[in-house]
């Protein structure tokens, strides 16, 4: 056999679209038809390497890739020229670098996760510079009354960002050499796929580095020069909606935040998108201008497609899923579908709280040494107590971030949709729900970055035309309405909440700082 017929199942030659989702635990493929119906699909798990920090190897994730592409296009009983486009989605900040010769990384991929940098960080946000540039900027800032010199007087540098991870794992000798490379995840997929001809990003994922200027939209000259980072290593930026070209397939690539906030068809400002997977990422449509923040939420791209720019406001909560999955492993539950039902199986924690920090604490208290921890313990504690409690602390972020939505974009939420693995427990979700006092509606799919991609790649080569088309191929599987209704949008916590709230921002508190030196 040279290859499939023409049609198959009453379904046309080039009547597809490929969408591949790079994840932390996870790389998978789906093959969507007009209707956004799944055709094939295929999935393999990734390792990460845990030795006191989080890498992934390089080579695992393009075996990975080429992998689950060939399996979802098999499963679908198709080939390659039956998919019109390819959509890429990966986790951003999440890098290596590599030869540019040889195409050989001088190291494993450093995860966003990855806490080694965090003694450079600490440093550096005490430092005489960083003070230096604190009082400079509220000079300017009483002279200009700019918000965005505001937000300069008060930044700090944190260990999600690229930046320091960066400058802690760089090959000084292949960039003296002028033969080093860097790239996230998208980045690395491209130069493979076009076999080193392309170094390559796009806005989206740029845009999550902690190394580009969202208000310039380049690269920060200012920042690499402050922490000696050759701009020559970086790759060159381009639009989401820019083609490269794999095996006679338009393939473009986007950050997987920004692609669920796509998939979640959340294109007008005011729209609000929480996706809870490894980590809670909680985004803001903030429309053609970036949000100046000082509490911590951060100006990212949306995304570009030609003259069109979205910017968003994005917070965020690093151990979500990390942590129901290591509560999974010390056997608190064998089904993750059975924490629902355990926390309803108790009126309450029994005055336990537990804190999400694994990976140290985001948005609003942006602590990377505080530590996870369980507080209120007693001999009445079960194991249905300690579930709820840290489905609770889930719910608790959420609603950290919110309110910081609210008190600093003052924009009107038109709506919030909800996607990822761990919004399938409704325990959470109705509590999360309560706890803004609005309704909250979940996707049937939750694999949203997959579908945005999909979305973007679709409507580039014209497989969908517009985005109302998409709107109407939005599927609902539930919504969760408050039982406190909300007062002039704004969200309102259920009374009976608030004294265990109080409690629980007090074990923050008192988990910050852990891990400092003394």
């Amino acid at each position: 056999r040279t290859g499939l017929p023409e049609q198959r199942n009453g379904l046309k030659r080039g009547s597809f679209i490929l969408a591949v989702d790079v994840g932390t635990t996870y790389i998978r493929c789906h093959v969507y038809d007009k209707e956004t119906k799944i055709r094939g699909s295929f999935t393999q798990s990734m390792e990460s390497i845990k030795v006191g920090h989080v890498e992934m190897d390089p080579e695992q994730i393009w075996s990975g890739f080429v992998t689950v592409v060939r399996g979802a296009v098999h499963d679908a009983g198709l080939q390659m020229s039956n998919i019109e486009a390819l959509g890429i989605s990966t986790q951003r900040a999440t890098f290596t670098t590599w030869d540019r010769k040889t195409g050989v990384p001088f190291h494993n991929f450093i995860s966003w996760q990855d806490q080694r940098a965090a003694d450079l960080v600490r440093s550096w946000n005490r430092s005489c510079t960083m003070k230096v540039i604190h009082n400079v900027m509220k000079v300017l800032y009483l002279m200009t009354r700019q918000k965005r010199l505001l937000a300069a007087s008060l930044i700090v540098f944190s260990t999600q960002h690229v930046t320091f991870r960066l400058v802690w794992a760089l090959i000084r000798q292949a960039v003296d050499e002028g033969n080093c490379c860097f790239g996230t995840i998208d980045t690395w997929l491209i130069f493979k796929l076009t076999k080193g001809k392309v170094h390559a990003t796009d806005y989206s994922n740029a845009s999550t580095t902690g190394i580009f200027d969202s208000y310039q939209m380049c690269w920060s000259s200012f920042l690499c020069s402050l922490v000696s980072l050759p701009l020559s290593i970086f790759p060159k930026v381009e639009d989401t909606g820019s083609q490269q070209v794999f095996s006679s397939v338009p393939m473009l690539q986007m950050a997987d935040q920004q692609a669920a906030m796509f998939g979640e068809c959340c294109f007008d400002v005011g729209d609000v998108k929480i996706t809870m997977g490894t980590g809670t990422f909680m985004n803001i449509n903030t429309g053609q201008k970036p949000h100046t923040s000082v509490a911590g939420l951060y100006p990212v791209v949306g995304w570009k497609i030609g003259p069109e720019l979205v910017y968003l406001a994005e917070g965020n909560a690093a151990d979500t899923g990390t942590a129901i999955r290591w509560a999974q492993e010390l056997e608190l539950f064998s089904d993750v579908k059975d924490t629902s039902a355990m926390a309803y199986s108790v009126d309450d924690s029994d005055g336990v709280c537990f804190v999400p920090s694994f990976s140290g604490l985001q948005a609003p208290l942006n602590d990377p040494k505080a530590c996870a921890s369980f507080m209120g313990l007693k001999p009445s504690t079960t194991k249905s107590h300690l579930v709820r409690a840290i489905l609770e602390s889930v719910a608790f972020r959420n609603k950290q971030l919110y309110e910081i939505m609210l008190r600093e974009t003052h924009i009107p939420i038109a709506k919030i949709r909800v996607n990822g693995g761990v919004s399938t427990n409704d325990f959470i979700m109705q509590l999360t729900a309560d706890l803004f006092g609005r309704k909250v509606a979940r996707h049937k799919d939750n694999e949203m970055s997959c579908l945005g991609c999909a979305f973007v790649a679709g409507l580039g080569v014209g497989f969908w035309k517009t985005r109302e088309e998409l709107k109407k191929l939005r599927s609902i599987d539930q919504v969760f309405l408050p039982h406190r209704a909300a007062k002039d949008g704004c969200g309102s916590s259920n009374r009976e909440y608030i004294p265990i709230l109080q409690s629980w921002e007090k074990a923050l508190q008192r988990s910050m700082n852990w891990y400092s030196k003394p």
